[in-house]
């Protein structure tokens, strides 16, 4: 039996705080770890061995490109960081050359696992992933707009007084200022959103409170840089919930970032829309129906990501 190995790609802080958070959840067998500095890896692999007195049974290593063959998963956080100020979409080309030829190797590997992409802009560079890999499109994804979901789920949660677990909420399109709330899919408790407010009566002006907490998610993340330079502790758990979903063949509806194949009439990029998560990758992709405003909302998304794609010409 195959073992539930997970490569990491990168040791950096989101590739080492995704590689703690998965160690802790006990759903990969292996853990490997690669990057380029060989000495911020030796410190990274030493700082989690000495944790597996505390860990479920987990198997932590330094590893290379010798590793991909037989992984389950290759995970791809590898590239240059983003900087305060700087957008998603300023990351391109540095990144493009990086996530590409990553992916080159690991697909000349004979990998047969599934290929998870975070570097930014993720969009972008799952499209690229998946063009220079050769792979069938569901076995590239990129961790999309997951964390973001689950931001909008955590200001939803907190403005209605109401446990974040029974908030069901989708952001789609780009991983970046275009993305969108889908308020069509918003659920809480099993009620629809819309339904739900009138009879929850908490607050006036509803609609603006909605453009409240979309502009929150879509800044979070600029928020936390300015902060402390960057963001790892969500992005890490969002990373073993994408993991747990292929590893363990859950069939999980998450807005994952796929390339659209006809889907909401797109294709030739990838973007974040709802996908069944299995131990396939992307097993199919959900085209919920969406509002008119939503289907403007998710092609002017999908026209940031184009031209972000063209200029890498991939």
């Amino acid at each position: 039996m195959q073992r539930r190995k997970v490569v990491i790609i990168g040791a950096g802080s989101v590739g080492a705080t995704y590689a703690y958070a998965l160690a802790q959840s006990g759903v990969a067998e292996e853990i490997v770890l690669t990057d380029m500095n060989r000495e911020l890896l030796r410190g990274q692999v030493l700082d989690l061995v000495h944790g597996q007195p505390f860990f479920p049974t987990v198997s932590i290593k330094a590893g290379s490109e010798d590793d991909y063959a037989d992984a389950s998963m290759v995970v791809i956080t590898a590239g240059a960081s983003q900087k305060p100020g700087e957008t998603r979409l300023q990351l391109l080309q540095k990144n493009a050359a990086i996530v590409g030829g990553i992916a080159e190797k690991v697909a000349a590997s004979g990998c047969q696992g599934v290929m998870l992409i975070v570097s930014n802009p993720v969009d972008v560079m799952t499209f690229v992933a998946q063009k220079r890999s050769g792979w069938e499109r569901g076995r590239v994804i990129g961790s999309g707009t997951v964390l973001d979901s689950a931001r909008l789920r955590y200001f939803i949660s907190q403005h209605c007084g109401i446990d974040v677990h029974n908030v069901h909420a989708y952001v789609l399109g780009e991983h970046g200022d275009s993305e969108f709330a889908a308020w069509s899919m918003t659920h809480v408790g099993g009620i629809t959103i819309e339904e739900y407010c009138p009879y929850c009566g908490k607050c006036e002006g509803w609609a603006e409170k909605r453009r409240w907490m979309e502009q929150q998610v879509r800044d979070s993340a600029y928020h936390i840089i300015d902060a402390k330079g960057s963001t790892y502790f969500a992005v890490g758990l969002a990373l073993v919930r994408i993991t747990a979903a292929v590893l363990r063949d859950q069939k999980s509806m998450m807005t994952v970032s796929v390339v659209a194949e006809g889907e909401f009439g797109l294709s030739g990029l990838a973007l974040s829309i709802p996908c069944i998560v299995s131990n396939r990758g992307v097993e199919r992709v959900v085209a919920s129906p969406l509002t008119a405003g939503e289907m403007d909302k998710l092609r002017e998304s999908a026209g940031v990501i184009r031209r972000a794609v063209e200029e890498v010409g991939v």
